[in-house]
């Protein structure tokens, strides 16, 4: 019922900003037209007039260089300065290039599904999965105290939190559906989001990571000259934003966290961390590339040995094995077309109607008037939209990067927060729909508050490591 208010309230909000910009201002007489068929990126041409009619300070601005923006509508002028094309750019697709997007997703998800879907059926079969949880479950089980000892969805959960931590995007989507399938076989409503479903999500979109490489690539394709020095701060915000999450998803469910193997386990894995934190940070760009390349891709290789090997071990049907689980990857990538669409289809309202600019517009307001730093501002757009599109945030943090640097304080806390959370809303619509659930019951305030807190986290560390 939540995610059903929300979703409602995106598309209302959306068309009523929408609605008011057309009526209030001669530069968004298309926006209707945007928000259906429009594409990201086009130039949508607002008029041509003479350089003379604009403000002083748009003439000015045109009279030094040919280009000039002004709260995202856009001036250029001819050569002769005499004339003034004015335009804005689309930011994002329109809802029908948009619903073509959703599919696309879920097709190119379907290698990937098929692939690690297969691995894990002859890992299932080998008894992989339930060595795995069985190695967990000291900890698990006091996170997941519904689940039944021994349950495979405790080595599923597992090899879900270990992609996410390597930074193996491909890899956790396909391990995290399958354990919500698993979590679903215990789950006795099953339209409606279990404890230990709603645990394992918000655990899952606190994105604790190791190695934000693909972060510090795009900082290095755009001339950063540290491109590395951003995954301290990453993993600490990623740390901290976990923890928020299993602590307020504990309280909702009234779990004890101050038991002595809970202890254990988070002070191991902490200390684990921090020596790695100690080794990395001695590394140069060109090492702490291959290290990560190595740990990452390395294991992948690695656990289809292992698996491999154990299923001949086992005598088991290696090929067959492989076969079965793929085709449930196919079925999965299938059955989450409509809700990826329905998602997306609000997102992209959202974005083309300009509500981010005017909640970002507001907030920079507020910092002028507080008499605070409004460079973190700057940032915020990042933060934003990542919990509504990953390849948005993407393109937020770019930008953020072209406008001011990638080594200025912006630019730099634009990519502590493209690391610091996770696309919440897309993991919603994916995994529960790969299981069918619709009440999400509290499981969209509970990712919020651990993405707010990893927000607050890379703020203040972007001020302590960079300011």
């Amino acid at each position: 019922m939540v995610l059903s208010r929300i979703w409602s309230a995106f598309i209302i909000i959306a068309i009523a900003i929408a609605s008011i910009k057309y009526v209030s201002s001669g530069n968004y007489k298309t926006i209707f037209n945007d928000m259906v068929v429009g594409k990201g990126g086009d130039t949508v041409k607002i008029a041509s007039q003479p350089l003379s009619s604009l403000s002083p300070i748009v003439r000015d601005s045109l009279m030094k260089k040919n280009d000039f923006a002004d709260n995202r509508i856009h001036y250029k002028t001819d050569s002769l300065k005499q004339n003034v094309n004015v335009y804005r750019v689309q930011e994002a697709d329109g809802v029908i290039g948009t619903s073509e997007t959703a599919v696309k997703i879920c097709l190119g998800l379907i290698g990937i599904m098929t692939l690690f879907m297969g691995f894990m059926s002859i890992a299932e079969k080998a008894g992989g999965i339930n060595l795995l949880s069985r190695l967990i479950q000291p900890f698990f089980s006091k996170l997941f105290p519904e689940i039944p000892k021994n349950h495979p969805a405790f080595g599923h959960m597992l090899m879900n939190f270990s992609a996410n931590l390597l930074g193996l995007d491909n890899a956790a989507t396909p391990f995290g559906l399958k354990a919500m399938e698993s979590l679903q076989t215990l789950n006795p409503n099953k339209d409606t989001a279990s404890n230990s479903q709603i645990m394992f999500l918000c655990l899952h979109a606190g994105g604790m990571t190791l190695i934000p490489v693909s972060i510090i690539a795009i900082r290095a394709s755009m001339g950063s000259k540290t491109p590395t020095d951003i995954f301290l701060p990453c993993m600490i915000a990623t740390f901290a934003a976990t923890l928020a999450a299993m602590i307020i998803v504990s309280l909702y469910q009234k779990i004890n966290l101050l038991r002595p193997v809970v202890i254990a386990y988070v002070g191991g894995i902490s200390a684990i961390i921090a020596l790695l934190v100690v080794y990395l940070v001695q590394l140069s760009k060109d090492e702490l590339d291959d290290f990560s390349k190595v740990l990452s891709n390395g294991l992948i290789l690695f656990i289809f040995l292992a698996i491999v090997l154990g299923a001949v071990y086992k005598k088991i049907n290696v090929f067959d094995a492989f076969i079965e689980g793929a085709k449930e990857g196919f079925t999965t990538c299938v059955k989450i077309i409509p809700y990826l669409v329905g998602m997306l289809i609000a997102i992209s309202l959202l974005r083309t109607s300009g509500v981010f600019d005017v909640i970002i517009d507001g907030m920079k307001w507020v910092a002028n008037v507080a008499n605070m730093d409004p460079r973190f501002v700057d940032g915020l757009p990042t933060a934003l939209i990542k919990p509504l599109s990953g390849s948005g945030a993407r393109g937020m943090m770019v930008d953020t990067m072209a406008t001011f640097g990638a080594d200025s304080f912006q630019g730099k806390l634009a990519a502590v927060l493209q690391g610091s959370s996770d696309t919440t809303f897309y993991v919603i619509a994916v995994y529960f729909g790969a299981v069918a659930v619709k009440n999400t019951r509290y499981t969209v305030i509970a990712m919020l508050l651990a993405d707010l807190v990893g927000v607050i986290t890379a703020i203040a560390l972007a001020y302590l490591f960079f300011a």
